[in-house]
């Protein structure tokens, strides 16, 4: 029997796919729990839908955050940071004050969680990876200058 399944079944398939199950295990175990429904002519044009759908939600996320890269590549961020007389900071800079200045100065609300960077201790210009999307990765070049 033609089945498609509506969540993850070990050892049959996957969320969204069509496969063939015994009739037996379809009528009385499958189908009964909503883990599957009958592949018939209107399950399988919903199931399409749903697929465009999800692939047309996919694309609109993929183009916003190519957007937003384009903006993170002609940002020019500047971190005023305090410097003792001998040149070297107090504390250092994190994720969190880079999201914060690029907010301001951009205007791109970014999670400070998406930044990759490590803690920077020195003044100049530093660069930090930032995950967008899953598909669409960026770099950030940004500055710190003394107050």
């Amino acid at each position: 029997m033609q089945v498609i399944l509506l969540e993850d079944v070990k050892g049959i398939g996957k969320k969204g796919q069509t496969v063939n199950a015994a009739d037996g295990h379809a009528l009385n175990f499958l189908i009964p729990r909503k883990l599957a429904v009958e592949a018939n002519k209107t399950n399988l044009a919903q199931l399409d839908a749903q697929k465009k759908k999800a692939e047309k939600k996919l694309n609109e996320d993929i183009a916003a955050a190519k957007a937003i890269a384009d903006k993170l590549k002609e940002a020019k961020i500047k971190i005023p940071v305090r410097v003792g007389e001998n040149g070297k900071m107090f504390g250092s800079i994190s994720n969190k004050e880079v999201a914060e200045a690029v907010q301001s100065q951009a205007g791109v609300a970014i999670d400070k969680k998406k930044f990759t960077m490590q803690a920077v201790k020195t003044v100049g210009e530093h660069t930090a990876a930032v995950n967008l999307h899953p598909q669409v990765k960026a770099t950030l070049t940004f500055e710190l200058v003394r107050e």
